[in-house]
């Protein structure tokens, strides 16, 4: 295995250093995960849209505990400002989305430690924050989704996955579990026959098969995997902001809630967005045959 993720390939070592800067400048790290808004498509910025992409390429964009921080930190902030209803979430280059933890820092826990972190705010509580987004999140898969990669991928949701791409837990190579979701996402994806094939072998599963499995919403060719979900989340963010966040919670309760519990929070959603402006614009623009123009309330 390799320092930096779960692929166990070898990466070249990683600086985390910005070009050489001019003369006077302190040297500049570069960012770990870059924020546009609005993101721009092939014929222009994308009203609503952001792209987030995740910054290690020499290490396959392996998530260091700095890297999921500040992952939730843009995440959060997108989350807030009302430009915003839809991100995409993509690793720099085509090799890898996320090929998994950083074994490194991994490798130097402690049960108490890992406690500890997450009792301060630190550490994994990163991926309850990422959880609580209420806007809606789209993974670009190109590459590797690996470990965390396909945690990270599986938390969002919908993803969209080139023709190449690999997503798997792998954990169990390192003598550990996956422990942000893998053992529980992956199995209300796949079924268990699948996630304990994939988990207890930690063998990767092809794109075209995720998606026939249920992990993946779409599959596209490589070089068109970011197009494709900037296209897709320019067609949520166009819609209504309450009636999504509605719809997004209602889904995810699905996951979690039996079927009577699930009907009953369903329809207390449902009911809710008749007291809202989006609603009445909806329906009005409908009957009058005109497009809507949607207030976000």
């Amino acid at each position: 295995m390799t320092d930096g993720d779960e692929t166990g390939r070898a990466p070249a070592p990683e600086t985390g250093r910005a070009p050489a800067p001019e003369a006077g400048q302190a040297p500049a790290r570069e960012a770990l995960v870059r924020v546009e808004l609005p993101a721009h498509g092939p014929t222009g910025p994308l009203a609503g849209v952001a792209l987030v992409v995740l910054n290690r390429p020499r290490v396959l964009n392996a998530l260091s505990f700095a890297m999921v921080e500040a992952l939730a930190d843009a995440v959060e902030a997108l989350d807030a400002d009302p430009a915003c209803r839809a991100i995409v979430i993509t690793g720099e280059g085509g090799r890898a989305f996320a090929a998994g933890a950083d074994v490194r820092e991994l490798s130097e826990q402690t049960p108490a430690g890992l406690a500890a972190d997450v009792a301060a705010g630190r550490g994994f509580h990163q991926w309850d924050r990422l959880r609580g987004v209420v806007v809606p999140l789209i993974a670009a898969v190109r590459g590797l989704a690996l470990g965390g990669g396909c945690e990270l991928a599986m938390l969002c949701d919908l993803v969209i996955a080139g023709e190449g791409a690999q997503l798997g837990q792998p954990e169990i190579r390192l003598g550990i579990i996956p422990g942000v979701g893998g053992t529980q996402r992956l199995t209300r994806a796949v079924g268990q026959a699948r996630a304990m094939d994939m988990i207890l072998t930690g063998r990767p599963m092809p794109a075209r098969e995720a998606e026939a499995a249920g992990l993946v919403s779409r599959v596209v060719p490589d070089d068109q995997v970011v197009p494709a979900a900037l296209a897709l989340a320019a067609q949520v963010a166009a819609l209504s902001p309450v009636a999504i966040a509605a719809a997004k919670q209602a889904v995810r309760a699905a996951k979690e809630l039996p079927l009577s519990e699930g009907l009953a929070h369903e329809r207390r959603l449902f009911f809710g967005l008749f007291g809202t402006a989006d609603q009445r614009e909806g329906m009005s623009a409908f009957l009058e045959k005109r497009p809507p123009s949607w207030r976000g309330r």
